[in-house]
C-alpha cells in the first residue's frame, strides 16, 4: 500500500475526507481557532455527540459526527500547551496524532485531515511540530495500511512551507 501524505493550505471545515481533525479543548466544549471553526461549520450536532464523552485528557482522541461538514466524523485531539519544553509537550504531541489515527483505524476512516496541532493559541514552536507530526503519521503509516490518505492542511503559508520543507527530506 503506498500511503500518501499531502500539505495544503485552506480550511480544514471543507476537506471532503472522511475525518477531520479537531485541536479541541480538555472539555469538548467548542472553543477558538480550528476549535470553534469546526462547531461553526459543522452545527449542533457536534456539540451534541461530544457530551456523550466526560471531556478528553492531553494527547487522547475521541470520535463524533462533523454534522453540516463534509467530512464523515471529527476526531477530536487535545494538544499540550506549550510550556518551555520540559513537561513532555512532544511526547504529549506526538500521542495526539497516533491516537487520531488509531481511533481512524478503529472507525474505518481511511482519509484524515489534520490541523497544526497545538501551534495556535497554545503556543508550540511551529518547526518542532511540524517535525513531530510528520514523524509520528509516517511511522503510523508504516504499519497500518488501512490509512490511505493523510492530509496536513495549514491555515497559513509559514506552517505549509515548513511541512512541506520538512517532508521534502
Amino acid at each position: 500500500m503506498n500511503h500518501k501524505i499531502e500539505v495544503i493550505q485552506g480550511d480544514i471545515t471543507k476537506m471532503e475526507v472522511d475525518a477531520v481533525v479537531n485541536a479541541a479543548n480538555k472539555k469538548l466544549a467548542g472553543g477558538g481557532g480550528v476549535d470553534g471553526a469546526i462547531h461553526r461549520a459543522g452545527g449542533p450536532s457536534i456539540m451534541e455527540e461530544s457530551k456523550k464523552f466526560d471531556g478528553c485528557e492531553t494527547g487522547e482522541a475521541v470520535v463524533t459526527t462533523a454534522g453540516k461538514m463534509p467530512s464523515e466524523k471529527v476526531i477530536h485531539t487535545v494538544g499540550p500547551v506549550w510550556n518551555g519544553g520540559h513537561k513532555n509537550e512532544a511526547d504529549r504531541l506526538a500521542d495526539c496524532y497516533r491516537n487520531s489515527l488509531k481511533r481512524a483505524s478503529e472507525h474505518g476512516l481511511r482519509t484524515v485531515a489534520f490541523p497544526n496541532i497545538s501551534t495556535g493559541i497554545y503556543g508550540f514552536p511551529k518547526e518542532e511540530a511540524a517535525e513531530i507530526a510528520i514523524r509520528t503519521v509516517q511511522d503510523y503509516l508504516e504499519e497500518h495500511e488501512e490509512i490511505e490518505h493523510v492530509y496536513f492542511v495549514c491555515f497559513d503559508e509559514e506552517n505549509k512551507q515548513l511541512y512541506e520543507n520538512r517532508l521534502s527530506k
